[in-house]
Formats: structure tokens, C-alpha cells, sequence
């Protein structure tokens, strides 16, 4: 399985697991050409690390063209997520 397949599975699964908001946010920011915090690779596991390391590679070959899209939108999607559950968890909360 190619590494943007798996880290799609793995968005997918749980967007809110820590390891693949950084892997959505790592594939919004190859996709957008946004600056992207290479620090936060060390806070993976190595199986994880060695995933978005790969999905750098695969998107530097640029020859994933469909599967990068799909992956693309799990990873806009899961961003999404965090941010109502971000703005949601900011609300007051009636007494």
C-alpha cells in the first residue's frame, strides 16, 4: 500500500488521534505550499514518521495525482473537525 492510501486509512479512522491531525495538517500544507512546523514529525511514533516521510516523497513524484486528492480532502475535512471542535470547546457554556 502506498504511503498516501495508508495515510488516508489512517485520517480516516480517527482524525482526532494526535498522529494523523499532524499527518493532515503536513499533507494541507504540501497541498497548499503553507509553511509546515518540520518539529512536529519528532512527536510521531517511527511507523508514523516513516508515513509522512513518505508522503513527502510521494508527493515530490507528483505521480499519485488521484489518491493525493483524495487525501488532500480527508485532510481538509479533519482540519475542519479541530476547528468547530476547537470553537465549540470555546463556547460558554449555559449555567
Amino acid at each position: 500500500m502506498n504511503a498516501i492510501k495508508e495515510a488516508k486509512k489512517l485520517i480516516a479512522k480517527d482524525p482526532f488521534q494526535p498522529s494523523a491531525k499532524t499527518l493532515a495538517d503536513l499533507v494541507v500544507s504540501l497541498e497548499s505550499r503553507e509553511p509546515f512546523q518540520l518539529e512536529r514529525l519528532y512527536d510521531l511514533n517511527l511507523s508514523h514518521f516513516d508515513l509522512a516521510v513518505q508522503i513527502v516523497k510521494e508527493w515530490r513524484l507528483d505521480r499519485y495525482y488521484a489518491g493525493k486528492a483524495k487525501l488532500y480532502d480527508f485532510a481538509v475535512q479533519a482540519n475542519q473537525l479541530h476547528q468547530h471542535e476547537a470553537t465549540a470547546g470555546a463556547a460558554p457554556h449555559p449555567a
